[in-house]
């Protein structure tokens, strides 16, 4: 018998997730990739991109597990989760200085 069509003996793939989130909703694609596969090309396969019209994946910053990574070096591992992020709306520091200048209430 050949076992040419079984994919479970597949040592050269392993499972992933693609995560991606707006503040009103969000979406986490599993999916299985091959051995070599970057964060880009795993965001890619996952078509999370279809689920979210306004995401651009090519200027896209992305991360495994919370640290950022280079989207096109980085090189999957089993279990990894890349998570895709937002562009910032407010510049962090401007607005930790309104806050600070902000009056305090009695």
């Amino acid at each position: 018998m050949s076992s040419s069509g079984d994919s479970s003996s597949d040592t050269s793939s392993f499972e992933v997730e693609v995560a991606y989130a707006l503040a009103d909703r969000q979406s986490i694609v599993t999916l299985q990739v091959s051995e070599g596969c970057t964060a880009y090309q795993a965001a890619e396969q996952s078509g999370i991109s279809k689920q979210f019209k306004e995401l651009d994946l090519a200027s896209s910053k992305m991360g495994i597990f919370g640290k950022s990574v280079k989207p096109h070096d980085y090189l999957m591992r089993p279990g990894d989760r890349v998570e895709i992020y937002r562009p910032l709306v407010a510049d962090p520091k401007a607005s930790r200085k309104a806050r600070a200048d902000k009056p305090k209430d009695a």
